[in-house]
């Protein structure tokens, strides 16, 4: 069975799983790809990949996981020294780290008006885990799942920028497969299996936050 997935999700959400699916499955095997690029799984012989996306109509197979819950985040120390923003517009004077391409960040306000902010910053990365490092630092302002961050915000290392407001799009935790094909059993297992899992972990996470 080959699985594709980004590697900041795997590292909390999938590994740690890992040696107790094999205990229960062991006539399975696995190829888990782990990449932060979108990859055709179709042409690459994929057979599930886990995608944390606003889904766009395709002809790939779709089962929602879970909800995928997110915030700007910062640490104390940052907001102590550069100040709280009020408004989306507020952050033009902020450090922001974009993770990939994407420097277009668009809240909704309580009265479900759309705001665009096309955020700026000293460095591109495509790689969330090092998004959440560089905001641990102090560097700047960040986009983050809640699935990633929760456990600083309940601890207090980060606190809610713009609380107020909800980032669009909302996305979802989505395994995505290939079309035209029945479910192989070995994958139903697999996804039954870390779906019970990733819910649990995101609870756990999270759900104790105020979101």
């Amino acid at each position: 069975m080959r699985v594709t997935t980004s590697a900041s999700f795997a590292r909390s959400h999938i590994i740690p799983f890992i040696p107790a699916f094999f205990n229960q499955y062991p006539d399975v095997t696995l190829d888990l790809n782990l990449t932060d690029t979108i990859v055709d799984i179709v042409e690459q012989g994929y057979d599930v990949a886990f995608r944390i996306v606003e889904l766009v109509p395709s002809s790939l197979l779709a089962q929602r996981i879970d909800d995928n819950p997110q915030a700007l985040v910062a640490t104390p120390e940052y907001i102590a020294k550069n100040g709280m923003p009020e408004t989306p517009q507020d952050l033009l004077h902020h450090t922001c780290l974009p993770l990939g391409e994407t420097r277009l960040w668009r809240l909704v306000d309580e009265n479900g008006v759309e705001h665009e902010t096309r955020v700026d910053g000293p460095l591109k990365v495509n790689l969330g885990d090092a998004v959440g490092a560089l905001v641990l630092s102090g560097m700047g302002i960040g986009f983050t799942a809640l699935w990633h961050s929760g456990p600083d915000l309940a601890s207090g290392r980060l606190v809610r920028v713009l609380p107020n407001y909800r980032l669009a799009p909302e996305t979802k935790i989505w395994a995505v497969r290939p079309p035209g094909r029945s479910m192989p059993a070995r994958v139903k297992a697999f996804l039954d299996f870390m779906q019970a899992r990733i819910v649990e972990t995101n609870k756990s996470r999270y759900g104790d936050l105020d979101i």
